[in-house]
């Protein structure tokens, strides 16, 4: 079977494919091929700025040449790689072997055993894998939440100024503002955004064992570690683990992993409440010409946005804590359960970038109905209790808490009436009554409206 959109097995390659197509370029094997021969191929360089003895007379002007190989590196030049792996079955050795017939092909063959000096494959993986994730997350990822805050900041400033009844525990509740309830996720997706933002990319780069038994012994005056924090930390801007075994340690993958799963559970939490808005009726959602709620309904407008945003975050939330809780654990010095693992980072990205496009699709279709909302306000004025019995408390006044609870706790419901009856019976100044009677649902919000 011809693998397409229709074909394909996961959805993310088919059914949302043009949601994540972009993801392409640093997440499939082709992206993960062009990063491996980019760190070989960089590494290569540095070996001659050291310089090595070997490299000292290597020609400056041909770095260009060399990059080339991995800047202008094709679908054909992946293809090629993974010809030579049938033979290797190794993806790593495929990727040495490929670079050195590109050196071969533009004059460069008498250096090209310096191409792997002294590594591991894990020095390429452990490097290609977080430079690609970085790389994601800063040209894809970082802007979509960005564009997400800035429609909530936008909405929130919409509704600045209206009036909300509370809901705690699904109980009337003090009223509140809709949009400060907004600013709730904002204020929180900034946070866990600038502390994501705060933890390093990590990388291993140390030969076999992360002793630099090669390299020393090839050259034992060379300081090693100085020159592998200068090229992982320096020209790949990643954060090199100092002391590691065969493969990183994956600590600061795994607190990366954790965060966008904490960014991903907020955004359940947002996807969750407006779905529920949506079932109070205090949103309506804008009609397409064309489009079919239910098959069977036709009256139907679902919220299908905020349902499809939960769904793919549940589903990059999963990966993601696999990753976080599997990667940190290895037996010894290396087991290979991290390669297979590793190789899946793209997947949980994917998913939630689709969880972003569908809240945007959805909170870009709300209507706010201030008729339902004001409908809700008006007939629970019960909620206004906690703000009189406060007053009197601070008149002194005995037992407001006692007065309120017999007066609100009960079946049947709390009329303006109820409490403009309760006012007028309180042995209070009439000053104080007039406060207390200034207090409705609309108006008892606190501070947030202005």
């Amino acid at each position: 079977m011809e693998l397409n959109r229709l074909t394909a097995i996961s959805p993310v390659d088919g059914r949302y494919r043009g949601k994540v197509e972009q993801l392409g370029e640093y997440f499939s094997e082709y992206a993960l091929i062009r990063y491996r021969v980019q760190v070989e191929i960089e590494y290569f360089i540095a070996l001659c700025e050291e310089p090595l003895p070997q490299l000292a007379a290597f020609d400056k002007k041909r770095y260009g040449a060399l990059r080339g190989i991995y800047k202008d590196f094709s679908i054909a030049d992946a293809q090629r790689v993974k010809e030579i792996e049938q033979t290797t079955n190794h993806d790593v050795k495929a990727v040495e072997y490929f670079i050195k017939e590109k050196m071969d092909a533009i004059g460069l063959g008498d250096e090209r055993e310096f191409v792997h000096f002294g590594l591991t494959s894990q020095d390429i993986n452990n490097t290609a894998t977080p430079y690609s994730l970085k790389a994601a997350t800063e040209a894809i990822y970082y802007p979509a939440l960005d564009e997400l805050l800035g429609k909530l900041e936008e909405l929130a400033e919409a509704w600045s100024s209206v009036p909300m009844l509370a809901h705690t525990h699904g109980q009337p509740a003090s009223p509140t503002v809709l949009g400060k309830e907004i600013r709730v996720f904002v204020e929180r997706l900034g946070k866990q955004l600038a502390q994501l933002k705060a933890i390093p990319f990590p990388a291993k780069f140390g030969g076999a064992t992360g002793n630099f038994n090669a390299h020393s012994v090839a050259y034992p005056d060379i300081d090693w570690v100085a020159f592998a924090n200068r090229f992982v930390n320096g020209t790949l801007g990643l954060d090199r683990s100092q002391f590691t075994t065969q493969i990183e340690h994956y600590d600061n993958l795994a607190a990366l992993f954790d965060a966008f799963k904490r960014i991903n559970t907020i955004l359940v939490d947002l996807s969750r409440d407006m779905w529920t808005y949506i079932s109070m009726e205090y949103f309506k959602q804008k009609i397409k010409a064309g489009e079919v709620g239910s098959s069977a309904m036709p009256h139907k407008v679902n919220p299908i946005d905020f349902e499809n945003a939960e769904g793919n975050l549940g589903m990059a939330n999963a990966i993601f804590e696999h990753l976080a809780a599997k990667l940190p654990v290895s037996r010894l010095q290396r087991d290979l359960t991290d390669s297979t693992v590793l190789r899946n980072i793209g997947v949980p990205v994917a998913h939630t970038l689709i969880a972003v496009s569908s809240l945007m699709k959805g909170l870009g279709k709300l209507i706010i109905n201030r008729e339902a909302i004001d409908r809700d306000l008006d007939d629970n004025w019960a909620v206004v209790a906690e703000g009189i019995q406060t007053i009197l408390r601070r008149e002194k006044y005995p037992n407001p808490y006692e007065a309120l609870k017999a007066l609100t706790r009960t079946n049947k419901g709390i009329t303006q009436a109820d409490i403009a009856a309760f006012i007028d019976g309180l042995d209070v100044p009439e000053p104080v009554k007039q406060e207390l009677r200034a207090l409705t649902p609309h108006t008892y919000i606190g501070i947030f409206a202005e």
